[in-house]
């Protein structure tokens, strides 16, 4: 029974990654006349002024985002964990912006943020047109329209992980609480935080990875300007394949990130996630 699935994982997902290595250890341009150069293209990678400025812009992002929708993905599981009338149709609507596609969600930011006919502007500024703000033109605020797209669309699920969590805590452990004195902050630090850990682990392993492997959103929104200022590492590793043609130094770009967020899971596994999941001696 386990070889099916071994076959699957096999034929999807580590053929592509093993062939995309071998691509990355050979010149540019494929073809007959395509020459072996080794670990070059990661070399050159290492010295990429262009490549280390969208790391840390792709870090950047990862750290924003990925913060802000824990944040906000916990408080919305918190409100939709409550009884209340009407809490279905809340949780239904809560979903929406996970329920739209990436690009149809980033297009319609994009006209949000327009600086001649977007809502933002007219919202703030009414019919005082000089005082619009460009806000896809400068570095600032484009890396801060990327971020915002972001957690609009993804804190849902995030709320979604950590509902999951909140629901299989024992209501009899705050029914205890309560009858000792306990506070709302009180039976939240002690009770439910703790007891969520393993639920935000599980979020923030998924958006860490989502966050990093971003594309759509700055394809559709930015196109990686105003200069490269969102300009992230999988953005300019599809300019590097697709636009400018280079197949090897482009895969090396992918190989790279492949192995960054299997590290970075790794990481997140064996260390954040054994001291969460371990138990503590009574």
């Amino acid at each position: 029974m386990v070889f099916p699935a071994l076959a699957f994982v096999a034929v999807f997902s580590l053929y592509p990654a093993m062939d995309s290595f071998v691509l990355s250890l050979y010149s540019d341009f494929p073809g007959p006349e395509r020459s072996f150069v080794g670990f070059g293209h990661y070399a050159e990678l290492l010295q990429d002024p262009v490549a280390h400025q969208a790391f840390i812009v792709t870090l950047g992002f990862v750290l924003f985002s990925t913060a802000l929708e824990l944040l906000m993905g916990t408080g919305i599981a918190l409100v939709v964990h409550e009884r209340f009338r009407g809490r279905g149709w809340v949780r239904a609507a809560v979903l929406i912006p996970w329920a739209i596609p990436t690009v149809v969600a980033s297009q319609m930011w994009r006209f949000l943020l327009n600086d001649q006919y977007g809502a933002i502007n007219a919202i703030l500024f009414g019919d005082r047109i000089n005082a619009y703000v460009p806000w896809l033109a400068d570095p600032w605020t484009a890396f801060g329209a990327i971020v915002l797209a972001d957690v609009w669309k993804t804190s849902s699920f995030t709320g979604l992980l950590v509902l999951a969590g909140l629901q299989v805590i024992p209501e009899e452990t705050y029914d205890a609480a309560r009858v000792d004195g306990a506070t709302a902050w009180q039976r939240f630090r002690h009770i439910t935080l703790p007891l969520l850990k393993p639920a935000l682990l599980t979020a923030l392993l998924f958006r860490t990875i989502d966050a990093f492997r971003v594309f759509d959103l700055v394809f559709v929104i930015t196109q990686g300007g105003p200069g490269d200022a969102t300009q992230v590492i999988q953005f300019y590793g599809y300019k590097t394949l697709f636009t400018e043609g280079r197949v090897g130094y482009g895969t090396t770009i992918s190989v790279t990130v492949f192995v960054a967020m299997a590290i970075l899971s790794l990481f997140y596994v064996r260390t954040v996630g054994s001291k969460l999941l371990q138990r503590k001696p009574a």
